[in-house]
């Protein structure tokens, strides 16, 4: 179910002899898998889209063997794409009121910050000041794809306790002037790579705007998941002592342990954000590249933004705040998208350590006497 390389080599010849469009389409149908048009089929009979996005989580488990079912997956991914572009998808409010079985789901499929019990749901889409949204496809019925949860609140929080809090005052949405995205959620493994946070945090800011014209700020609190393992790898005394301090595991307990890991660990942080890559030249931050590829700017580090053992264990604590500027998305993507240039507040980038400056070169020894005057 491969290229059938002979058809393809003689559609190629074709086009060089005439490079037209007939011959630039007779060339593109020859370059096509045959599995293309299988998976095509398979899409057709009842139930097909749901049983090709379960069986790509299954070749997804098995990629590392053999490296032939990359090209498989290439297929999935190319069709899938198609399938689940922005203009099939269905995004529909999640409240108290929606279906047992959806909240089931939502429970189920959150990978920030755990839902416990029902009454932890309850908080999180009951109240008027927080909110749920998902995006759903009319071919996977009650299946949502991914989900993203939103604060209403008067400022850009630093911690995640303070918007799950079981006690907390609440926000008439009319008087909130900020709506924090806390929890973004990819809920179906075989649709993996293909993007739908983008269009999701675009939609809602939209809907956001339209039906509380007081909210003036969007912003997120994002977690930090491969920054303790960025800092393990590093070189240098300021690394080795933010280890050494995080090491004791009631470090955040102490108040000058939590001072001192404070100076040392923020300007290493920023150095994560702003200057650390993959050997592509990535930024290493996977919240942080779909963020920032999305056209938000790096706002602040939180530096006790999450003190549970997960956070501590994946960020010694850290969670930052993205914010989404309307009028300076678009510039932002495009520089991050052509040049993975970051987009910081100059609070965040004042962080960075400073350079060491390199030792004053030493100056000749001066002639002594009647040496001629000149300026220096």
């Amino acid at each position: 179910f491969g290229t059938d390389h002979v058809r393809l080599a003689a559609a190629e010849d074709a086009y060089r002899d005439a490079p037209d469009d007939r011959s630039a389409l007779a060339l593109h149908d020859a370059a096509e898998p045959a599995r293309q048009e299988l998976l095509r089929r398979l899409n057709l009979a009842p139930g097909g889209i749901e049983t090709l996005v379960r069986m790509r989580e299954d070749l997804l488990a098995r990629l590392t063997t053999p490296p032939d079912l990359a090209i498989v997956d290439a297929d999935f991914t190319h069709l899938l794409s198609s399938w689940f572009n922005r203009g099939f998808l269905v995004l529909r409010r999640i409240d108290w009121s929606t279906p047992a079985n959806i909240l089931e789901k939502i429970i189920r499929y959150e990978a920030v910050h755990a839902i416990h019990t029902w009454d932890d749901l309850r908080r999180r889409i009951e109240p008027a000041d927080r909110l749920c949204y998902a995006f759903f496809h009319p071919q996977l019925g009650d299946e949502p794809l991914i989900f993203v949860e939103v604060a209403l609140t008067r400022a850009m929080p630093t911690t995640i306790a303070e918007l799950l809090a079981d006690e907390r005052p609440l926000v008439q949405p009319r008087q909130a002037t900020t709506a924090v995205f806390y929890s973004i959620s990819n809920c179906q493994e075989g649709l993996r790579g293909i993007s739908f946070g983008n269009f999701l945090i675009k939609q809602v800011v939209e809907d956001l705007r339209r039906d509380l014209p007081g909210l003036t700020d969007f912003v997120t609190l994002s977690p930090v998941p491969g920054f303790a393992r960025w800092l393990a790898e590093q070189a240098g005394p300021s690394a080795t002592e933010a280890l050494d301090l995080v090491a004791d595991e009631g470090w955040h307990a102490d108040a000058a342990a939590r001072e001192r890991v404070g100076q040392v660990l923020l300007p290493l942080a920023a150095q994560y954000f702003l200057e650390a890559r993959t050997a592509s030249g990535k930024v290493i931050d996977s919240v942080a590249r779909f963020h920032l590829g999305n056209g938000a700017r790096l706002e602040r580090i939180d530096l006790f933004g999450d003190l549970s053992p997960r956070a501590l264990r994946q960020a010694h604590g850290l969670m930052v705040n993205y914010r989404y500027k309307l009028d300076d998305i678009e510039k932002n993507h495009e520089l991050f998208a052509a040049r993975n240039d970051v987009a910081a507040a100059p609070a965040v980038r004042r962080l960075l350590p400073k350079p060491t400056r390199p030792a004053a070169p030493r100056l000749p020894a001066q002639p002594q006497g009647n040496e001629d005057k000149r300026d220096i």
